[in-house]
């Protein structure tokens, strides 16, 4: 009696699975851990598993779209930081907590390299109230030492995503119309305890033209969702979900590279239409005597002399405190050109393209390459990756270094001034990227 009944349990389970649908959308949790089995089941031991890993993370930059669109280089970001109790889980190593602050560090000195004109702010959220970690400023040193000083809290209590937004909207609102506004969260928890209608807040936002990215830690909310949605218009990209530590911190680093200025935003294009920035650009002193700084009040020998009122600041890039006159080096400007003309992605070198060529070694780093094979048409990659405007044959690190460090491709730089060659005749940039030319 028991196996009989034991066998109608089984059938009868089989037929309500039979009738629910046959084929499910897997969850991104599920392929990351069938993906991990699959890499385990290799003969080449642990060597050959990390290196797949780092050859399959080179080859996702490949896929990167270099298309050169308009993006907002100055940029004013407010980072919000989860401070509540569910911080203190350990599905990150070593926790959610101590991980959020190590990968805070690495953002922040990312963030200025590549948007060295930019300001960021940093807040917390804990026990229910929004705190303030650092001012709004253009000092990474500053924003580092104020996350490090969190190590020795542990945190507490609930977040609120209304008191958080509502003071990164305070912190923003003074900020120029020529810069983009931003606000960043990081959160572990599943609840919000609000004081008020946070609809209200997310109205605010979009008519302060606040954009609001969020990365989760535990699972998809629908009010973290609806509040992207609204600030973004209608682009649900901003809100992921971190799988796993790899994961969190390429979503984190990803908030680095300047939003897109959307067309529909025809408010912002016409208050930002035929005007001038105006900049200075001081030059260094050194002073036998210390003198105070106009931006900390501190007795120092050296700083920066400001262009229009001459008042003496520490660091670049700043705003002066007595004239407000943005204080940038050229070389800042420089550095967040290649966000508006992006190095245009290699292709890959068949083995026809390598044999007729005749490349035996990377023209960045001279490694030399595989050799041809006799019979290529079966034979794997040929681990050369070309430029399609000065032809040169590269390996894939030196390609991911070009794309992701210099943001230059050797050759298109070392033959640009060569004779015979008119690339900037026919409008072309020193990447290869076209070039308007104003009338």
């Amino acid at each position: 009696m028991a196996d009989s009944s034991d066998e109608d349990v089984v059938t009868g389970r089989g037929r309500a699975a039979a009738s629910k649908p046959k084929q499910r959308v897997q969850a991104r949790w599920e392929a990351t851990a069938s993906r991990t089995w699959d890499l385990g089941n290799g003969g080449d031991g642990i060597e050959g598993v990390l290196g797949g890993i780092e050859e399959a993370n080179k080859r996702r930059r490949l896929l990167k779209d270099t298309t050169p669109l308009q993006r907002g280089i100055i940029r004013h970001t407010v980072l919000i930081l989860d401070q509540s109790v569910a911080m203190i889980e350990k599905d990150l190593r070593p926790t959610r907590h101590l991980l959020t602050l190590t990968y805070t560090v690495a953002f922040v000195q990312e963030y200025f390299e590549q948007n060295p004109i930019s300001q960021l702010g940093i807040l917390g959220m804990r026990d229910g109230v929004a705190e303030r970690i650092s001012d709004m400023g253009g000092n990474p040193n500053n924003h580092i030492s104020a996350v490090r000083e969190l190590r020795g809290r542990e945190p507490k209590g609930n977040p609120s995503l209304q008191n958080a937004l509502e003071m990164a909207r305070a912190a923003l609102y003074h900020t120029p119309s020529h810069g983009t506004r931003e606000v960043v969260i990081i959160l572990g928890a599943l609840l919000t305890s609000d004081p008020g209608d946070i609809h209200d807040t997310i109205k605010a936002c979009i008519k302060d033209r606040i954009r609001v990215s969020i990365i989760g830690l535990a699972a998809q909310m629908h009010i973290c969702a609806e509040i992207c949605r609204k600030t973004n218009a209608g682009d649900d990209k901003c809100y992921n979900v971190a799988v796993d530590e790899v994961d969190y911190r390429q979503l984190f680093m990803g908030i680095t590279t300047p939003p897109v200025m959307r067309s529909t935003d025809a408010d912002a294009q016409k208050r930002s239409q035929a005007t001038l920035l105006m900049m200075g650009f001081p030059s260094r002193i050194t002073e036998e005597k210390p003198t105070l700084c106009a931006c900390h009040g501190e007795l120092t020998r050296g700083g920066y002399l400001c262009s229009r009122c001459k008042a003496k600041v520490c660091n670049l890039p700043a705003t002066c405190p007595t004239c407000d006159l943005t204080l940038i080096l050229s070389t800042h400007l420089a550095r967040s050109y290649h966000h508006l003309f992006p190095l245009r992605n290699w292709v890959e070198v068949p083995w026809k393209r390598a044999e007729e060529k005749c490349t035996r070694q990377c023209f960045g780093c001279q490694s030399p390459f595989p050799p041809v094979p006799a019979h290529h048409e079966s034979a794997n990659g040929s681990s050369r990756y070309e430029c399609e405007t000065c032809q040169n044959h590269f390996c894939i690190d030196c390609d991911v270094f070009c794309h992701e460090v210099a943001h230059n491709c050797p050759g298109c730089q070392s033959s640009a001034y060569l004779p015979g060659l008119q690339e900037e005749a026919e409008g072309l940039g020193p990447n290869g990227t076209a070039m308007e030319v104003d009338a």
